[in-house]
């Protein structure tokens, strides 16, 4: 019997829903970060004072788990600095004086691809990571040990998130492209059943979606509920399938992979043209800022020129969020550069964001109440002070997701999210 996944009820905040994508102006400089993945940073194949284009290899890696950074622009390379990104991980950035002609490479040209190995080289070569957030390579994704047992490709189209609407708009305005990258994907694969997943308040999206997929077989749209957080990955998996990705096990395990409804389609646009990844949509919102809307942006251009460009700061902002409120990370400026899985700039003024201060827990169980892989983490807040590692590892730290729904509900403003993660280090440092 299918259980009930827990989960909190936030407010959505969909301002943006209705707001077709507009493309802002080059700005006068990129800022382009060598590691904008999970796994290894790229190393420089550019120098200072080096003239690019835009989809001209900038930084590779040997590495297994990475993938190659293209230039979003043509200009010149004028610093290879030092940086911090916002997760606190050392690397290295590529600074580039933007010419404003985006002459582009002559290299660039659709990806030859006549079977499953072109097609994961190419994907590869793309710099195709997981644009809903996590950053995962997604040549790896594709490329699983035990392909022979995976039939379903699940789209993550749910955007639980309160004000995101990237993906949504991406439903909407590119849904046929959608539909061809998930076709590449399957072709290549060979899956044979799909399943795209949409909360129930994007009425619209599911619509075009179920037209386009009407006559398909094997394909479905699964109208999921309106509740976070619905597109984390196991709890999509669980509430299309009705399967449970456990302890230690990839989607793949479970004979699904999932993709992003943006990478997806990002896929059907690089098989056609060879443009690398080098531009993200983002949804530009909160109460400090003038004009929320979503914004097609090159990678690398900073959170100041994409507000500026979004007519500036209504008020001043207090925070700066690079995601959700949710899962996102707050930023100290808005010096920061937009990465591939940056989908959402986030700046509130300080009524909308007052610092909330720590108590001592109360006992309540509501953090219990709204986990939606059913954890503990009161408890894993007591065992992380307590250093107890045996009690990490039997309350299953590792399965946390990192949604926030334990912090969010709870009274006495515990921060279980970071001591979940903090249980996750103390676990990887005792193997």
């Amino acid at each position: 019997m299918k259980m009930n996944l827990n989960g909190v009820k936030v407010p959505h905040h969909k301002n943006t829903m209705n707001c077709e994508t507009v493309s802002m102006p080059v700005p006068a400089s990129v800022t382009i970060p060598l590691l904008q993945h999970m796994g290894a940073p790229c190393t420089p194949v550019v120098k200072v004072k080096d003239e690019v284009k835009v989809g001209q290899l900038l930084a590779d890696s040997d590495a297994f788990m990475s993938v190659p950074i293209h230039s979003s622009v043509s200009g010149t390379v004028t610093a290879i600095e030092d940086f911090i990104n916002p997760n606190g991980v050392r690397t290295q950035t590529i600074v580039i004086a933007c010419d404003g002609e985006q002459t582009v490479d002559e290299s660039i040209a659709p990806p030859v691809v006549e079977n499953r190995e072109d097609f994961i080289a190419a994907i590869r070569k793309s710099g195709l990571v997981g644009l809903g957030g996590a950053g995962f390579p997604t040549f790896i994704k594709l490329n699983p040990k035990n392909l022979d047992e995976v039939d379903t490709l699940i789209i993550n189209g749910a955007e639980c998130e309160p004000f995101i609407t990237a993906d949504n708009r991406e439903f909407l305005e590119n849904g046929e492209n959608v539909i061809k990258g998930i076709e590449l994907v399957c072709k290549y694969l060979g899956l044979k059943n799909v399943i795209i997943g949409i909360e129930d308040n994007k009425k619209e999206a599911i619509g075009k979606m179920q037209q386009l997929v009407s006559g398909k077989e094997g394909y479905r749209v699964a109208v999921l509920k309106s509740k976070y957080p619905q597109g984390a990955e196991k709890v999509l998996i669980y509430e299309t399938t009705g399967k449970v990705v456990k302890e230690g096990q990839l989607p793949a395990d479970q004979g699904v992979i999932v993709m992003n409804v943006s990478s997806v389609a990002f896929v059907a646009s690089y098989m056609e043209t060879g443009m690398p990844l080098i531009q993200k949509r983002v949804t530009v919102d909160g109460s400090a800022v003038a004009k929320p809307q979503n914004v097609l942006v090159p990678i690398g251009a900073k959170f100041e020129d994409i507000i500026a460009f979004c007519g500036g700061y209504a008020k001043e902002p207090r925070m700066i969020l690079m995601g959700g409120p949710m899962m996102g990370i707050a930023v100290p400026n808005d010096q920061y550069p937009v990465i591939k899985n940056n989908n959402a700039i986030l700046a509130f003024a300080e009524e909308d964001a007052l610092e909330r201060l720590e108590t001592p827990c109360i006992r309540c169980a509501r953090c219990v109440g709204a986990c939606p892989v059913h954890l503990m983490p009161a408890a894993i807040d007591k065992a992380v002070h307590g250093k107890n590692k045996e009690a990490l590892a039997s309350l299953k730290v590792n399965l946390c997701i990192e949604c926030g729904c334990c912090a969010y509900v709870c009274p006495a403003n515990r921060y279980l999210v970071l001591y979940n993660r903090m249980g996750k280090q103390m676990l990887r440092e005792k193997k």
